[in-house]
């Protein structure tokens, strides 16, 4: 069964740093594009930031460019989310996702998603 798993969440505070991994199980990642999406409460999901399966391209949403950065490590199943000068506005649940295109960063793309996991920018 295809499975993706998000850790490295937690409580930071402003202008702090977090690393998210997202870890799959089931299948191999090599094959799949893969994003980051985040959704505060009472607001949609959004793209953050989408990788394409061989690693040689990645797209940011405004919001999180020059503070965030995609990377992924096919031998170890992994992709992760370098998330550096967090402020209050990123707290949200974060989501990975896994789809075979490497199209538009947006959750309508994507058809493999894993849990969320919580992240807290706060003093």
């Amino acid at each position: 069964q295809l499975q993706l798993v998000e850790s490295g969440g937690g409580l930071v505070q402003p202008g702090g740093s977090l690393r998210l991994s997202c870890a799959a199980s089931g299948f191999t990642l090599d094959y799949y594009a893969i994003g980051w999406f985040r959704q505060a409460p009472g607001k949609e999901r959004e793209g953050l930031s989408c990788i394409s399966s061989g690693g040689g391209s990645s797209n940011y949403a405004d919001s999180v460019k020059g503070r965030f950065t995609i990377s992924r490590d096919n031998a170890k199943n992994t992709v992760y989310l370098q998330m550096n000068s967090l402020k209050p506005e990123d707290t949200a649940i974060y989501y990975c996702a896994a789809s075979r295109l490497f199209r538009l960063c947006v959750r309508a793309e994507y058809d493999y998603w894993g849990q969320g996991t919580q992240v807290t920018v706060s003093s």
